[in-house]
């Protein structure tokens, strides 16, 4: 996504600063072609000698440098940007930039540039809700600039409140969002379940799966940097919230059929990798299962969650849940054409099991895996899959990071869409 993109950081005279070089960094280490601009206070912060480590490239600050070679350099960064990204933006610079007002090297490439202008606002807290910065942000959006809303936290003053700059992970996110919104998939509304379902037994156990939510996540976010809007249907993970990803969490799978079926009636595509339980209890205990009194007796009035025998040992019993791709394939009323993907993780037979899994929950494209192998399994940052289409090719992939699986998938399905 980041790959030969040219991206500006614009760093303004903040304390929050400082923590522009990580950001700089990572988009450096991306691929990024990065050329930092500096206001003439930012320096006082952090060194251009920093940023230019980081960044391997030269620093710009001086728009009155006595060469004349900065007039030119203007206008050259402004012309060749993917994005202008000011990390942090300052009360100042934004009023500048809302007035047009052109007095350093960071206002005058931010005046002459055509590409994108994302913000990340940084200050005291009533700095920022102070009604002239809100308006002067306001006057920005209107325009067509992005807004990184800043965090509420610990600030530099020691006060809690509005005007924290985010972390680096949420800024890259940013930055991927604005740059994806040309991308081959502008304008589509996407579907992707992550992660696993949690099936009650009782108020403290459950019945669930290894799935880590990794594959669904790299889904997400590569859907999101190709200018897709992405509800992501989550079971419980211990993931971050991608930035710009509208989340929906569920816990079992009645939850995620219930959300789906939801997020579909308006959707292009939908995408189910989550490990969705097959079966759940039949009757989950109100109340926590006691080990010497087993079965639901004790557990609740009149509960029968499972069978307690002589010996000590326990069977639940459980009831099969709800089949969500399965009974998608029959609906007969959705709106619009939907590009349906699905999983299979399997642990043998997996070419088998795959084909009778596409051709009898009708997908457009399955994604297979073997999930005892140490590369692909839960958990991993790595996986195997075989792709199957409806059309009976046969896709096997090489061993390769989850979000380069993400992306082989998607450039799939956008032909689908074609």
């Amino acid at each position: 996504m980041l790959l030969n993109k040219h991206v500006i950081v614009g760093i303004c005279g903040g304390i929050a600063c400082y923590k522009a070089v990580d950001l700089v960094s990572k988009l450096q280490q991306a691929g990024a072609l990065v050329d930092v601009v500096l206001t003439e206070k930012a320096d006082e912060f952090v060194r251009p000698l920093t940023f230019a480590t980081v960044s391997h490239r030269p620093v710009y600050s001086d728009l009155w440098e006595p060469s004349g070679e900065a007039a030119e350099n203007h206008i050259r960064l402004a012309e060749e940007a993917d994005i202008l990204a000011i990390v942090p933006a300052t009360a100042n610079t934004i009023a500048k930039l809302a007035h047009g007002i052109v007095d350093n090297m960071l206002t005058a490439v931010a005046l002459a540039t055509q590409a994108p202008l994302l913000l990340a606002p940084a200050m005291y807290k009533h700095m920022y809700t102070h009604p002239a910065t809100q308006a002067n942000l306001a006057l920005l959006r209107e325009r067509g600039a992005f807004l990184v809303e800043p965090e509420v936290g610990r600030l530099a003053s020691g006060a809690i409140g509005p005007g924290r700059l985010p972390d680096t992970e949420t800024l890259l996110g940013a930055i991927k969002l604005v740059l994806g919104k040309k991308g081959d998939l502008a304008g589509c509304r996407v579907v992707v379940t992550a992660g696993g379902t949690q099936e009650p037994i009782d108020p403290v156990r459950y019945v669930g799966n290894r799935s880590s939510g990794k594959m669904g996540y790299a889904l997400a976010e590569e859907a999101r940097d190709r200018g897709a809007h992405v509800v992501l249907i989550s079971g419980p993970v211990s993931l971050p919230v991608p930035y710009g990803v509208e989340l929906r969490r569920v816990e079992t799978a009645a939850q995620m059929q219930a959300a789906v079926f939801s997020a579909v009636t308006n959707a292009d595509v939908l995408i189910m990798s989550a490990a969705v339980a097959d079966f759940r209890p039949a009757h989950p205990a109100s109340q926590k299962i006691k080990k010497r009194l087993g079965g639901g007796r004790g557990a609740g009035e009149g509960e029968n969650t499972g069978e307690q025998a002589t010996d000590g040992s326990f069977s639940l019993h459980l009831i099969k849940n709800p089949d969500i791709l399965g009974e998608l394939a029959q609906m007969q009323d959705l709106p619009r054409r939907l590009v349906r993907v699905g999983f299979a993780a399997e642990t043998e037979n997996v070419v088998e099991n795959a084909k009778d899994k596409l051709h009898r929950k009708q997908l457009d494209l399955l994604v297979a895996n073997d999930v005892t192998r140490s590369d692909s399994g839960f958990g991993t940052n790595t996986n195997k899959v075989t792709l199957f289409h409806a059309n009976g090719v046969m896709e096997d992939l090489p061993v390769m990071p989850k979000t380069g699986v993400a992306a082989a998938i998607w450039d799939r399905v956008v032909s689908l869409l074609s």
